[in-house]
């Protein structure tokens, strides 16, 4: 690879880093090319961008754009290194899980992820990461809670003209029976 090969690289790493700011660094080595072929049309299929690069070319786009920001991942540039790009941050850890679980196996292993200016490092977060609620699951849950009370409310003043209906002719229903009660003779 020449200086100029290397300089598109970098450049277009810093697209990507600039582009999402959700990313996650895998280490896929030992998987075949089968089993990497699986894994991108994994990714593929669920929106989520995989690149592979060298390990110095990666760090070298990272530090162009902004050193300190991405600091905590350096130490996670190391061996082979796939790089997952999404907006969603939660599609990634799914992808691997179930990469996993469909292979038997530990591959790839997390390194680190980037989730919004947060970094996750190690493979042992990789199940807190799957549990990640996404943007709309929180707006939803938003919703139905500030909704909830709301929904009573209504719900309560739809009723209560109906009960208030439904006593009125008991209570008529009642004078009458003690109205007609009272012109009937005693013996």
């Amino acid at each position: 690879m020449n200086k100029d090969q290397k300089q598109e690289v970098i450049e277009t790493l810093k697209g990507k880093f600039s582009q999402y700011s959700n990313f996650y660094i895998t280490d896929t080595e030992q998987l075949s090319v089968a089993q990497i072929n699986t894994l991108r049309k994994h990714c593929f299929d669920k929106k989520v961008e995989m690149k592979v690069a060298k390990n110095t070319l990666i760090k070298k786009a990272m530090e162009s754009l902004d050193s300190e920001k991405y600091s905590g991942v350096y130490d996670s540039l190391h061996k082979v290194t796939a790089l997952m790009f999404t907006e969603n941050p939660k599609d990634p850890a799914v992808i691997i899980s179930s990469f996993r679980k469909s292979m038997n196996g530990e591959r790839p292993v997390l390194k680190a992820a980037f989730l919004n200016g947060d970094v996750f490092v190690g493979d042992n977060q990789l199940v807190n990461l799957t549990k990640i609620k996404t943007k709309n699951e929180l707006i939803g849950e938003v919703i139905g809670l500030l909704m909830s009370p709301i929904q009573r409310v209504i719900g309560a003043l739809q009723n209560r003209p109906e009960t208030a209906t439904a006593e009125a002719p008991k209570a008529e229903a009642t004078s009458e029976a003690a109205a007609s009660g009272n012109e009937q003779p005693t013996a």
